[in-house]
């Protein structure tokens, strides 16, 4: 009877790594589906991409009056801020794409 209970046991525990292997390889497939139709982009334009991201973005200065906030005042006297945001996110889209335009070439499909 033990035997019998061993062998179950050992039978749910191989099913169970094939369902596991098996959920893997449908993840990597939908994300393989989800990926299909994106263009490619190796690591190094992905690479000076973030490098022109973070270039437009230091370039942005901004005052009190760019940002909105929430400040509150807890039991404990101590001062809170939330609800932290950015009033116009324009000046950042365009100081980025700025940097972007200014380093490729935008060519149009015919």
């Amino acid at each position: 009877m033990s035997e019998s209970k061993e062998l179950l046991e050992a039978t749910i525990k191989g099913l169970q790594e094939k369902v596991n292997e098996l959920n893997n390889d449908l993840d990597s497939k939908k994300k393989e589906l989800e990926d299909v139709n994106k263009p490619e982009m190796t690591g190094e334009m992905y690479d000076e991409i973030q490098n022109l991201v973070e270039t437009g973005v230091d370039q942005v200065s901004m005052s009190d009056d760019d940002l909105e906030y929430s400040v509150d005042i807890d039991y404990d006297k101590r001062i809170s801020l939330y609800d932290f945001s950015l009033n116009d996110s324009y000046a950042f889209t365009r100081a980025i794409m700025n940097e972007i335009d200014s380093h490729y070439k935008i060519v149009t499909k015919e």
